[in-house]
């Protein structure tokens, strides 16, 4: 395959993730927000989804203030922002076109469907239940193309170099989600463990679509390190960063089998996966949530480029 292609292919799934994340982090801050104002009202939940997203500069260089129309405004339509919702689709329908030949025609009417709905709505909604009705569509747009591309592709380069982009780009915003939480939503006046910080960690893991799940996995009501703990380290959450690792060594490995040999993202992403299976999560709450996770997407960054360096120039 073309590194050209494969690029594509990694970039195109990328900002398909990405624009779901973006629509969670959106949804996360609209519920934050509406909490009735005895639960805490003095930290700034808009603020707090620009932060999610890593483009905190970006934004104050565009807005004054992060309230609801400006935030909605920028992360969902923006032009102005790279990794705006609006953005996502349009660089993922044109990473898609350059590959036609090697995406399916289900995966191609989604995004290019989904681009031309999006087209048609450039307005911030208003309304609570037009903003959900927006945000469920965009996840819907993404759980369509991800089916697609599951059910539909051949098992070769193609659709390994397709899931590597959607591992990674899940791996970094789980990272920045948890990281947001823990350092920039709760107030220095409100307790660990209030009734603030239990809805903000039940509105955290509802951005993931893991509220459920947790209470599954531990039976019992939320605490900060289990959160943490379903977020990093377990396997079979889906969102989680082990998995996403477990899953991009498999790809990376698969990918190294058919072309024959072995290189450094194989050998990081081994050393990485590693370190996360030799942990648990008193261990990382002891030397530090935030730079555990700091740490993390520094590593996934440096991932991405090497897997760039290796494949996709």
């Amino acid at each position: 395959m073309l590194s050209r292609t494969a690029a594509n292919l990694y970039w195109l799934s990328r900002y398909i993730e990405r624009a779901e994340n973006t629509a969670r982090i959106i949804g996360t801050a609209a519920r934050l927000s509406s909490l009735p104002s005895h639960y805490g009202g003095t930290t700034n939940e808009w603020e707090s989804a620009v932060a999610s997203t890593g483009s905190t500069d970006a934004f104050y260089r565009l807005y004054d203030t992060a309230n609801r129309r400006n935030v909605i405004e920028f992360l969902a339509f923006s032009e102005e922002n790279p990794s705006s919702i609006r953005n996502c689709f349009e660089v993922a329908r044109s990473n898609a076109r350059a590959v036609r030949t090697a995406i399916t025609i289900e995966m191609w009417q989604t995004i290019n469907d989904a681009w031309h709905d999006l087209h048609r709505t450039s307005n911030v909604p208003r309304s609570d239940d037009r903003l959900n009705d927006f945000l469920t569509w965009v996840q819907g747009v993404s759980l369509a193309f991800d089916g697609s591309a599951y059910r539909t592709m051949l098992r070769s380069d193609a659709y390994w170099f397709s899931r590597l982009g959607v591992h990674l780009e899940r791996a970094d915003s789980t990272a920045r989600i948890l990281d947001v939480k823990y350092h920039v939503l709760l107030p220095p006046s409100e307790p660990v463990g209030g009734s603030l910080d239990y809805f903000q960690w039940s509105a955290i893991l509802r951005s993931v679509s893991a509220l459920t799940s947790y209470h599954w996995v531990y039976k019992e009501s939320l605490k900060p390190w289990l959160v943490a703990d379903l977020l990093i380290l377990r396997k079979e959450m889906p969102r989680s960063i082990t998995n996403c690792y477990e899953n991009v060594s498999v790809f990376l490995d698969r990918l190294s089998r058919d072309y024959g040999r072995q290189g450094p993202s194989q050998r990081m992403v081994r050393e990485i996966f590693a370190k996360l299976q030799n942990t648990d999560i008193e261990i990382i709450f002891q030397d530090g949530l935030h730079e555990f996770v700091e740490d993390i997407i520094a590593q996934n960054n440096r991932m991405g480029a090497t897997i760039t360096e290796q494949y996709l120039i």
